[in-house]
């Protein structure tokens, strides 16, 4: 097997049987903390309809497969879907996981520009979660640019833009195709949802969904995942009561 392996279905480097000329955006939510950015992804997917149009393999990835239904099996992989209308063509990277090493990330990073390259995209919005280790009552959308001219209009609609935050950096897909994409001439803007990073965060989702809406221009039905949003929330509350309760036994048992 080769290091990556990329399979295109139909003709997908054609629009409306016009060749892309450049005007195509990607929107990247491969797994991350709290699965933020791959639940956005995933979301818009199903509610645009979008076609997927490749699958990614490689030996960086995990070493197993995904059951399917009847036993049946496939292995674990990354994918590319496409939503067109006459107004805008939307290609989002998605999948069931990242690479195992750095190398890998760095190849499939670059494989993964070629691939926005030959379907004519100039701008990446990479999407992820920022972990602060504490449950969050409103997140934040934190944000990162690879030019700072792409920084007004993502603060105008409500990004926050702070020198230390991440600490650590941005790892994995999501900062790298920045990295390597402004190399490339390709426009970077990376979204990171704040939550907690103990669980699937779908209240940070809508708010990093809400603000992707606003930025890109995509329309979207959001109840859903505010429906889900508003579900953690209540589960949330029970945690905090539990958390009150124990700690109060605790101060009455050391007092």
């Amino acid at each position: 097997m080769e290091q990556v392996t990329v399979t295109f279905f139909g003709d997908p480097f054609r629009n409306n049987d016009r060749e892309v000329t450049g005007s195509a955006i990607m929107i990247e939510g491969l797994p991350g903390i709290g699965q933020v950015g791959k639940v956005v992804a995933d979301y818009l997917i199903e509610e645009l309809h979008a076609e997927k149009i490749a699958e990614i393999h490689s030996i960086f990835f995990p070493p197993q497969v995904i059951l399917l239904d009847g036993g049946t099996v496939r292995l674990v992989g990354n994918e590319v879907y496409r939503y067109r209308t006459a107004e805008q063509l939307v290609y989002f990277l998605v999948g069931d996981c990242q690479s195992l090493s750095n190398e890998g990330h760095y190849l499939l990073a670059e494989q993964y520009l070629q691939i926005a390259a030959r379907l004519g995209v100039t701008r990446i919005y990479t999407l992820g979660g920022y972990g602060v280790g504490h449950l969050v009552d409103e997140p934040r959308v934190l944000c990162a640019v690879n030019d700072p001219a792409l920084r007004g209009p993502v603060e105008e609609a409500g990004g926050i833009f702070t020198r230390d935050e991440p600490g650590g950096g941005i790892v994995g897909a999501a900062g790298l195709l920045l990295g390597l994409g402004a190399g490339q001439g390709i426009d970077g803007i990376c979204l990171m949802g704040e939550t907690s990073g103990y669980l699937i965060d779908p209240k940070s989702a809508h708010n990093l969904l809400s603000l992707l809406c606003r930025v890109t221009g995509l329309v979207v039905d959001t109840s859903r995942l505010h429906e889900r949003a508003d579900d953690l929330e209540q589960v949330l509350a029970e945690v905090r009561e539990s958390e009150q309760v124990r700690t109060n036994d605790e101060l009455r048992y050391i007092g």
